[in-house]
């Protein structure tokens, strides 16, 4: 089984404008047209078996909207996985965690960059303490990101400040714990507890197999997620490229499935 932790996709009147907008900014090739439906046949033919959707609230006022986006996806799919949003500004932002809870939505996915906070800023404690009391997993983009590419708004040494204030978040640090932050990840975030790191497009931005092989040794096969960032990365691609990191069957079973599962359904 396959299971791709960090995938997106949009409404379907939006995905067309989402995706070009993007593609403008990132230089990217979409390996999706941006749909729900667009990202199913993909993984289907790429030999992914689920694949979690995350869905970013960029302003407080949108949190509804992308937080029923999601339980839409939750609750029609089969094969896909939504996680809902959360943003430091709303007012609603408990009610907004409760109603993701009472849709079985374990998650949430943010992305610093897209909002005037950096992660450890003290404006985003309240969602943090709310998501250690409530039980829910944060999924957040950290390192390198083109959209602000002289701020990096969730460096490691940032990210242990919030592991530190919130030692029983259970925290999901994208791209391998911060895309082009290897060497930081390695001596700053292997290690730490309630901590995971996802692959998220690593073999198509980065292609550092050296990096990839010493943080997974690290930090542990029993923390890193298998994930694609589709329709940025290609499925296929990124799973070959974690076959070739000389990994015991073992640890693959974990970085393909069986991690997601103990987040997603236990």
């Amino acid at each position: 089984m396959i299971i791709d932790f960090h995938t997106h996709c949009f409404p379907d009147p939006l995905a067309p404008k989402a995706l070009a907008s993007m593609q403008k900014l990132n230089g990217l090739t979409p390996s999706t047209d941006g749909t729900a439906s667009g990202l199913e046949a993909k993984m289907k033919a790429d030999g992914v078996d689920f694949a979690v959707v995350c869905n970013i609230a960029t302003n407080a006022h949108q949190l509804p909207k992308v937080n029923s986006f999601a339980i839409d996806i939750n609750d029609f799919s089969r094969t896909l996985i939504a996680l809902g949003s959360a943003h430091p500004d709303s007012d609603i932002l408990e009610d907004e965690l409760q109603r993701l809870i009472d849709h079985d939505i374990r998650g949430i996915k943010i992305h610093p960059e897209y909002m005037p906070y950096y992660i450890d800023d003290p404006k985003w404690d309240r969602v943090f303490s709310l998501c250690e009391e409530m039980g829910i997993f944060v999924l957040s983009h950290t390192g390198f990101d083109l959209i602000s590419p002289e701020r990096i708004a969730a460096t490691p040494e940032r990210v242990v400040r919030v592991l530190d204030r919130h030692p029983k978040l259970t925290f999901i640090a994208a791209h391998l714990g911060g895309k082009r932050c290897y060497q930081d990840v390695l001596t700053q975030l292997c290690g730490r507890p309630n901590l995971y790191f996802d692959t998220a497009v690593i073999s198509r931005l980065d292609k550092n197999n050296e990096y990839a092989s010493e943080i997974i040794v690290k930090h542990g096969a029993d923390k890193i997620l298998f994930g694609t960032d589709t329709p940025w990365g290609e499925p296929k691609q990124e799973i070959e490229f974690i076959k070739k990191l000389s990994l015991t069957s073992a640890e693959e079973e974990m970085i393909f499935h069986e991690n997601a599962e103990k987040l997603l359904f236990k």
